[in-house]
């Protein structure tokens, strides 16, 4: 089939008839004939000044840019592009929020009645396109680079929408959603980071479970996407959210966009054995320690051991020359001389056994042995 696009102006009067706006089953307007908010596409995201915007261009009568509607049925669509206008007219029209009017703050109904008439009257210029739902789709991506960009997970959940995705959405993707709620703590925002009306947080849940499957976001996706429902994504993510607070009694907002799931696919059969009062502890006095520059790296260090994570804090140029002075020059580990650049800073009492990172725990060892004694 051969890709048809109509070039339409239709007025938002004409949009507004009978316009439904239902958190859970959508936005449709034009008389039941168009989706407005279809299953792939973002809930409302535009910000007061953006939607302010749309009113006061459609008060000057100056154009809005073009909107694209993809041909559904015999006379039904379905937005492809227009979405945040077209919501932001349709809820100024139907008295939701207020603009700035003649230095007044005004509700449509409160504007006067030509005033009124006006915007009803503005026409939004459309194109209409008709044809298979893979060009609909190459015709999106297409749009979205163009325009304001969807993110990464928003053009996903068009190219796999169906069931598991619906499913999955309402697990995920808006706001006050179940996994923005859950968790005894903070909610779930409290560990991954994003908003989960831009659905980042489906996007960490999808990537966590990828990774236990050996997979990718998009190949999960496939493989999922005609399944009835999400469950299997939901009860995943709730059991590392319950592994992460069973571990870390105590949240502190260094935990907030660690990679919780990858550590629990890696560790979960690991820290039975882990004492939460102990780790509790650990925690507690690596916050406290001056030494320690990334806070959040302590969960790394504690579940890893990996010291690295912490980006202990480095001797300075001053305690250096001062240590490298008072050897002359010489590496007390293998008794010979070097050039200060050749040497490298060590801490006297290793930093895990307590030793700070003070002037009179530093000494200058040449390259080599401080490997040697590094990788000890």
């Amino acid at each position: 089939m051969t890709m048809d696009i109509k070039e339409c102006r239709i007025k938002v009067s004409a949009v507004y008839e009978n316009y439904e706006n239902d958190e859970e089953e959508g936005v449709t307007g034009y008389n039941d004939r168009l989706d407005i908010r279809p299953k792939y596409q973002r809930e409302f995201v535009y910000k007061p000044d953006k939607r302010d915007a749309v009113i006061d261009t459609v008060l000057q009568g100056l154009p809005l840019n073009v909107m694209y509607w993809a041909k559904t049925g015999e006379d039904t669509y379905e937005v492809l592009d227009g979405q945040q206008r077209t919501i932001s007219l349709m809820e100024y029209v139907d008295g939701n929020y207020s603009v700035e009017y003649d230095g007044n703050s005004m509700n449509f109904d409160n504007l006067p009645q030509d005033i009124q008439q006006r915007i009803l009257d503005y026409e939004l210029f459309v194109y209409i396109c008709d044809g298979t739902d893979s060009e609909k789709l190459k015709w999106f991506k297409t749009i979205n680079i163009a325009g304001e960009r969807l993110t990464d997970q928003e053009l996903r959940n068009a190219v796999y929408a169906g069931t598991w995705t619906a499913s999955a959405k309402k697990y995920f993707s808006k706001s006050n959603c179940a996994a923005s709620r859950y968790g005894s703590n903070v909610g779930c925002e409290g560990y991954v980071r994003g908003d989960s009306i831009r659905q980042e947080i489906l996007e960490t849940a999808i990537s966590w479970i990828a990774d236990r499957d050996h997979t990718t976001i998009d190949g999960y996706m496939s493989q999922h996407q005609n399944d009835q429902t999400a469950q299997e994504l939901w009860s995943y993510f709730r059991t590392v959210i319950d592994w992460a607070e069973g571990l870390f009694t105590q949240y502190r907002k260094e935990m907030k966009g660690l990679p919780w799931g990858i550590w629990y696919n890696q560790l979960n059969k690991k820290t039975a054995d882990l004492d939460p009062k102990d780790l509790e502890s650990k925690v507690s006095k690596l916050m406290c320690d001056e030494d320690v520059q990334k806070k959040s790296g302590v969960y790394e260090y504690l579940l890893f051991g990996n010291e690295n994570a912490l980006n202990v804090r480095a001797f300075s140029e001053r305690d250096k020359r001062q240590a490298y002075e008072r050897q002359k020059g010489v590496c007390p580990l293998c008794g010979k001389q070097y050039p200060i650049e050749k040497m490298q800073a060590d801490h006297i009492k290793p930093w895990s056994e307590g030793g700070q990172t003070i002037p009179e725990n530093c000494q200058m060892l040449c390259t080599q042995d401080n490997i040697k004694k590094s990788n000890r």
